[in-house]
């Protein structure tokens, strides 16, 4: 068995054979795993609410090429809407769907309102054509373009756009502040 003193030798030993030492500072906790990006549930669900309504009102009565497209939330003045459809208010942006079939203008159009929500803009064009060359008697692209306005909580109004920018074949829309 060994000694006290023999241990104390041993240790005193070790400390002239390897010399003075220093102590490290002490390690940085690694970096904490980043939280998980937050999900905009309630868009999402209003996207896919407003699909699955899309997909159910195809049945409704479809508009025809030269109907004006007109629609206002409940709390919206009616003055917004008239002046909506005299083209007083200026868009930011606009996109044109012409030459697109329907399920890729209305993938485009989605992309296009989100993009144009979370940049600011208060008003927007949407270019869908009169319908006048579509295969069937009525303007798909227009009808589309009614039915995905109307289901979107982010808009407060849309109208036909007057002769001058577009009229029956464009729609000016008022989207909600982000």
């Amino acid at each position: 068995m060994a000694r006290k003193s023999d241990h104390n030798e041993d240790a005193e030993l070790f400390r002239q054979a390897v010399g003075p030492v220093r102590e490290l500072p002490a390690a940085t906790a690694p970096p904490a795993k980043p939280k998980p990006r937050a999900r905009a549930a309630m868009a999402e669900r209003d996207e896919s609410n407003a699909l699955s309504e899309f997909r159910r009102a195809m049945a409704q009565d479809d508009l025809e090429a030269g109907d004006a497209l007109s629609y206002r939330r409940d709390e919206v003045p009616p003055r917004v809407l008239q002046r909506l459809r005299r083209g007083l208010y200026a868009a930011q942006d606009e996109i044109d769907l012409h030459h697109s079939d329907a399920h890729g203008a209305e993938a485009l159009l989605r992309a296009f309102l989100q993009h144009a929500r979370s940049a600011g803009f208060g008003c927007v064009r949407v270019i869908h054509g009169k319908g006048l060359n579509s295969d069937s008697a009525i303007p798909v692209l227009k009808n589309l373009v009614d039915r995905v306005l109307r289901h979107r909580a982010d808009v407060l109004a849309f109208h036909s756009a007057p002769p001058a920018q577009g009229g029956t074949g464009a729609v000016l829309v008022l989207l909600a502040k982000r």
